[in-house]
């Protein structure tokens, strides 16, 4: 009798999964599932060159001394390396206002959890892209790739330049409990800002809720495209934001201007995910025009399906 295959991560409930431990710690099972499902090594060629030299310091690896040079001068001298990674990437990660929501606190499962101090019924828009984010950027460091990170929301909070050496990983995580939740979104700041840290063609993977002036993202993206940078954009989206319930009153909120609107749900359901459909449809022909890879990911859904989206991106890259 077969033995039970263990459940992959990544294919989890994310609040589930994210309710049993530290971001870097529920990445590292996300990513560790999504390369047990991989049917071959997606690892493609990693060399190092020779960079330069500089003096021997004690702890130096002895396999670096140049003995050569050492011979003929008397003078001890370290090669160093420099990394030939496959890619140089950016993750540029939206932390407004509007991304710390999750329609779940809205909810009866949502109250019910609060009140009896379990797991929330969903992550928040926020908490569900940094634990992607972190996922995807251990991915690509898996994948011997440059990783950077850029978050913003009024104005840029950090900028992380692309390493693909030791810690970097842990840099990033660290960045990503760094404060922000400013009330508007500047992405095309952030946009310029994580093409600036890339040296040469490269990646660049939006993370946001596109809550924002679409014609300002479309010349940011056209600038990063002429450059020659692919795109890859996650569209995050609370599953609350796509359909309403189908009767009540609610008060709709803008976190990020506290203009507030009454509404009875039954008047403006049927309008608002016309309305909600149009606007997704217009980020998709805006994107699809540039050659931007795009796609809507919800708060419920496994971290997966988003990660399996930008690693097939990137793996259609030279």
């Amino acid at each position: 009798m077969e033995s039970a295959r263990a459940p992959r991560a990544d294919l989890f409930d994310p609040a589930s999964l994210a309710a049993l431990g530290r971001i870097e710690i529920v990445a590292r099972w996300i990513v560790d599932g999504f390369m047990s499902g991989l049917h071959r090594s997606p690892r493609k060629g990693f060399s190092v060159e020779f960079a330069e030299y500089r003096p021997y310091q004690p702890g130096d690896d002895l396999r670096y001394i140049d003995w050569k040079i050492a011979a003929r001068s008397d003078r001890w001298v370290v090669r160093q390396y420099e990394e030939e990674t496959n890619l140089r990437a950016s993750i540029v990660l939206d932390v407004s206002k509007s991304m710390a929501w999750s329609g779940a606190q809205f909810g009866a499962l949502g109250r019910m959890a609060a009140r009896d101090g379990g797991t929330p019924d969903r992550l928040t828009k926020l908490a569900y892209a940094e634990r992607l984010t972190a996922a995807l950027a251990l991915l690509l460091i898996r994948q011997r790739d440059a990783v950077g990170l850029v978050r913003f929301d009024d104005r840029i909070r950090t900028s992380v330049p692309p390493r693909a050496r030791n810690g970097q990983w842990r840099r990033v995580v660290s960045a990503l409990e760094e404060p922000g939740s400013g009330l508007a979104s500047g992405a095309p700041e952030a946009l310029q800002q994580a093409a600036r840290l890339i040296t040469r063609r490269g990646m660049i993977v939006l993370i946001s809720d596109l809550l924002m002036e679409r014609a300002d993202v479309e010349q940011a993206m056209r600038a990063l495209r002429a450059a020659g940078h692919d795109v890859v954009v996650l569209h995050i989206m609370d599953p609350a934001e796509r359909d309403l319930p189908s009767s009540g009153e609610a008060l709709f909120v803008d976190p990020e201007t506290s203009l507030t609107v009454p509404a009875s749900i039954a008047d403006v359901r049927a309008a608002y995910r016309n309305t909600v459909d149009e606007v997704i449809g217009e980020w998709r022909a805006t994107f699809g025009a540039l050659g931007i890879s795009y796609e809507v990911v919800s708060t419920d859904a496994p971290f997966g399906v988003p990660l399996r989206r930008a690693f097939a991106a990137r793996q259609q890259l030279p």
